[in-house]
């Protein structure tokens, strides 16, 4: 058990998989929680193993994050809780129906969750954390944001956003002492599949990584300082390449004349 203090680490999604996870590696770094999720009665138990286990204050949060009032409270949360030094957005849902067979509300509710909550809820902690100098988001997203034509295509361009919108964070925050990271997981073993209608059981075991190892890896890339991580890739040159191709087309992207292949014929 470490008695190193790193602050408090609010974790959504946190009652199961990925984000009970992430609790339990903070919690053995030394960061206190705050455990955000829908169940009361599944944040309960775990937060009694966890403080129990790693001897750090462990609170429970519940709030549903498609509710605005729920999220309202967390927002504040974040605003007015200066011991939070670490949000990790973990709180997400996903298809991998066809969006021609899937339900509409269902899928601006996904949006809801997987976009606007996360939104607001960095908007809410980031601004103490630059007033403090100290401070740091994970993000969720998912290969698909690179991807979009894996799964889903709202699921795509949700964690497409949640992408974007870090790396532009990272450009904003650059110097002030607070950092960003996205992870973009595989399939990973965990209940987001059987509640999208395909159990993992049912994908080609080659390809799901199990939840402890996504963490794991992940959490290693924070350490590391990475702005990006994907723990599934094994050739790294190949983000490298990807990312390199993006910022050398940046600076071409805007001009004030249609490009030749779009002039009339002479």
């Amino acid at each position: 058990m470490t008695q190193t203090n790193l602050g408090t680490a609010l974790i959504t999604g946190a009652s199961s998989g990925i984000g009970a996870l992430y609790a339990d590696r903070l919690a053995r770094r030394g960061y206190d929680l705050i455990l955000v999720a829908r169940s009361r009665e599944r944040l309960n138990p775990l937060a009694a193993d966890l403080s129990s286990r790693h001897g750090r204050a462990v609170e429970v949060f519940p709030a549903d994050l498609n509710n605005p009032e729920s999220l309202r409270s967390v927002e504040n949360k974040l605003k007015h809780d200066a011991s939070i030094t670490l949000l990790v957005n973990n709180a997400g849902i996903g298809t991998h129906t066809p969006l021609v067979e899937s339900d509409v509300d269902q899928m601006v509710r996904m949006i809801d969750l997987n976009v606007t909550a996360l939104t607001r809820l960095s908007y809410a902690a980031v601004p103490g954390f630059v007033a403090r100098g100290r401070g740091a988001l994970i993000n969720i997203a998912s290969i698909v944001a690179v991807s979009p034509e894996t799964l889903n295509g709202v699921y795509g361009g949700s964690k497409a956003f949640v992408l974007a919108f870090s790396q532009s964070l990272q450009h904003e925050l650059a110097g002030k002492g607070v950092r960003v990271q996205a992870v973009l997981p595989g399939a990973t073993a965990t209940e987001f599949w059987a509640r999208g209608g395909l159990p993992v059981e049912h994908l080609p075991a080659q390809i799901v990584m199990r939840a402890e190892d996504l963490v794991d890896a992940a959490l290693l890339g924070f350490e590391r300082g990475e702005s990006v991580t994907l723990p599934s890739l094994h050739d790294v040159a190949l983000w490298d390449a990807y990312e390199g191709a993006r910022k050398a087309m940046a600076p071409h992207l805007s001009s004030n004349e249609a490009a030749s292949r779009y002039q009339p014929l002479r």
